[in-house]
């Protein structure tokens, strides 16, 4: 069994963040799950713009407001606690955090090893690169 805290991974190298995001990686590969999860933030005001072409994801809002749309298209979707949005295509989409941070949890297959970064393209790289 895995029993893990925020406050176990704080300030370690499961803490990982970048220009307008923050993302503490509660389960990476190394764990044996088969997926990944991760407690991110998105900084209020911030838009990403991200494209997991390695890897499917699936977030689930647990606090603030924000909004979800493909890349190239004007369909903001809100997002608000109790909601998901899953790309489930490999989608090239953004997402932004209004009115405050809005806080997710999300879960990446393949699973992430927890040393990837957002790659110029907003990916991140295969598994085995």
């Amino acid at each position: 069994m895995i029993v893990r805290s925020l406050t176990d991974i704080a300030n370690t190298d499961r803490d990982v963040s970048g220009p307008g995001w923050k993302s503490r990686r509660l389960l990476l590969a190394s764990d044996g799950m088969g997926f990944s999860m991760t407690d991110t933030i998105i900084e209020d005001g911030a838009t990403l713009e991200l494209e997991y072409k390695h890897h499917l994801e699936a977030c689930y809002c647990i606090a603030g407001r924000g909004e979800v749309t493909l890349a190239g298209e004007n369909n903001w979707q809100p997002l608000e606690p109790f909601t998901v949005y899953a790309l489930d295509k490999n989608d090239r989409h953004q997402v932004r955090a209004i009115g405050g941070d809005l806080r997710l949890v999300c879960a990446f297959n393949p699973p992430l090893s927890g040393q990837e970064v957002h790659r110029s393209d907003g990916s991140y790289a295969p598994l085995d690169s």
